[in-house]
């Protein structure tokens, strides 16, 4: 099972960028997915998450409104489209799978699949 997440790359503050994260071995179409970051020394923490069929959504305060997560169960694939870009949001982005039902979605121990993580760096 691999998740590979891409499309990260340096932008200009207000800027912005397509992640995408395409899983192969299995089909996640059953089950949740969401996108974490990481900033240097800092913990990982929640952006966004989608359930399996699309139809729900939750995103961190800080990307509300800014970031849209969506997913193409066709394609085995998760994006996250992120507008109006600010320094604050460079991070290491990662994909993962939702498969612990016994952790709500916004913490990361609920989370099985890990991408390998993509680099985005937001300049003022």
């Amino acid at each position: 099972v691999q998740l590979q997440a891409s499309g990260g790359g340096s932008v200009q503050a207000g800027g912005s960028l397509r992640l995408s994260c395409a899983a192969s071995g299995r089909t996640f179409s059953s089950y949740g997915m969401g996108w974490f970051r990481q900033a240097p020394g800092k913990e990982r923490e929640f952006v966004a998450a989608i359930n399996w069929s699309g139809g729900i959504t939750q995103y961190a305060g800080s990307v509300e409104g800014r970031f849209t997560i969506s997913r193409d169960n066709a394609k085995n694939t998760l994006y996250l489209q992120m507008n109006s870009l600010k320094p604050e949001d460079t991070a290491v982005y990662y994909c993962g799978v939702d498969t612990r039902s016994s952790y709500s979605r916004s913490d990361p121990r609920g989370y099985t699949y890990w991408g390998q993580g993509t680099l985005v760096t937001v300049s003022s």
